[in-house]
């Protein structure tokens, strides 16, 4: 077990071309790799580096590099255009489509007693260790898992035995898995480098994915006081250390604690980062804990399209909606549709505000009554961008016509709460 990066601090800004240059000091303590597989996740995380990372890993190994996996989880498959922006340059035949639901392998199964006991007796299911064909069977000599570390609502903090057991993971795994989050509570999970989830993901990696050659890339990305972004650390390794590194950081970074309970936020989603609601909830999930009771939440979408990336969550989305744990529960045990799709039953929980404040999203490219019609409220586009324009608004705390607002311009760099949450 090897830690070959461990870089960075709270003010640490590195340059693309520092970035380059650790890359490759790593890759040359790996000795010489005939056949590698990068595994970055998609465009919803772009602002992780992974693009430029693996786009610096192709030049690195050349045509060593054989294959590029986007770890997209149940996400839509990546457009052309989309590859072409984020990956700056790597040529789209190297770039695979990971199938949750058709091309995965199980490589083995945790205990239901172990899931109990992670689940603190609410849950009574094994566990597949499920993978992406490629990765098991492609014969890879090394497998780059490039990712960012960041504050998360599933596991507590991204990235790490995630983008591979989930981002390229099956059907039943991820449903299981995003069931655990949900049932165990967000709440208790944000930010946490140990959480059930994530020792559920790690004991799996530790006792099916050992065989395989893989290297992990963590990022830490912070915002600057400017508002724009800088990679404040850099970690690789093929073991725990590295990942507890970057969370250490990740939590200095990227965990904000307000000072007074917010009672009114407004959050943008970058179209070129979220088209749905399955992703665009992190204006919920990572804005829930530093909300007041009554207060208010506006989501600003121009990009969004879709309630969820899949279509068959798109329709549970669409069936039974937000309407808070006790409902879910209710319906799961009900209906044999969500009963069968655990992730989508765990979002419907994840991205309610469980009646303790309003949401109201603002997208595009649905209607009045789609939104509605989930337990959403809606507010028109075009007129809340006139009110709550992104462009003149600050990071944090705002005064706009009268009213005081917390702005937060993209809600998958970071996580907020009041103490009084914690």
């Amino acid at each position: 077990m090897s830690l070959y990066c461990a870089h960075g601090s709270v003010d640490t800004d590195f340059s693309a071309e520092q970035l380059k240059d650790l890359l490759a000091e790593s890759l040359a303590k790996l000795g010489q790799r005939s056949s590698v597989l990068a595994v970055p996740p998609d465009q919803s995380r772009e602002h992780s580096r992974a693009g430029v990372l693996t786009r610096y890993a192709w030049e690195y190994y050349g045509d060593r590099l054989k294959a590029v996996l986007p770890a997209i989880g149940t996400h839509t498959p990546m457009r052309p255009d989309q590859l072409a922006h984020m990956f700056c340059g790597v040529p789209l035949e190297l770039f695979r489509v990971h199938n949750w639901r058709a091309d995965v392998e199980t490589l083995g199964e945790l205990p239901a007693e172990f899931i109990r006991e992670q689940s603190e007796g609410q849950l009574n299911y094994t566990w597949p260790a499920q993978v992406n064909k490629l990765i098991s069977r492609g014969g890879f000599d090394l497998i780059l898992s490039i990712g960012q570390v960041v504050p998360h609502e599933v596991i507590g903090m991204a990235s790490y035995t995630k983008n591979i057991l989930i981002g390229t993971g099956g059907r039943e795994s991820i449903n299981r898995s995003h069931y655990l989050g949900a049932v165990y509570g967000m709440e208790r999970i944000m930010g946490r480098a140990e959480t059930p989830v994530r020792t559920v993901l790690n004991c799996a990696a530790d006792r099916f994915l050992r065989h395989l050659p893989i290297v992990y890339v963590l990022t830490v990305v912070g915002r600057k006081a400017d508002g724009g972004l800088a990679v404040r650390g850099l970690f690789i390794g093929d073991d725990v250390e590295c990942f507890f590194r970057a969370a250490d950081l990740s939590l200095k970074v990227n965990f904000e604690i307000v000072d007074e309970p917010i009672r009114k936020a407004v959050v943008y989603l970058d179209p070129n980062e979220f088209h749905s609601t399955w992703i665009g909830n992190k204006a919920v999930y990572r804005t829930r804990m530093a909300l007041a009771d009554g207060a208010e939440l506006i989501i600003l979408a121009p990009g969004v399209r879709e309630f969820g990336e899949d279509k068959g969550i798109d329709a549970l989305i669409r069936k039974y909606g937000y309407r808070g744990t006790p409902a879910t529960l209710e319906a799961v045990n009900a209906n044999a549709d969500l009963a069968g799709d655990l992730g989508a039953a765990a979002h419907l929980i994840h991205a309610s505000s469980e009646g303790r404040f309003t949401i109201t999203w603002c997208p595009a490219h649905l209607s009045r009554k789609e939104v509605e019609s989930v337990g959403y409220q809606y507010g028109d586009l075009e007129a809340m961008l006139r009110r709550y324009n992104p462009a003149e608004l600050r990071h944090g705390c705002n005064h706009v016509d009268g009213e005081d607002l917390f702005f937060v311009a993209n809600p998958g760099l970071g996580l907020w709460a009041h103490r009084s949450r914690l």
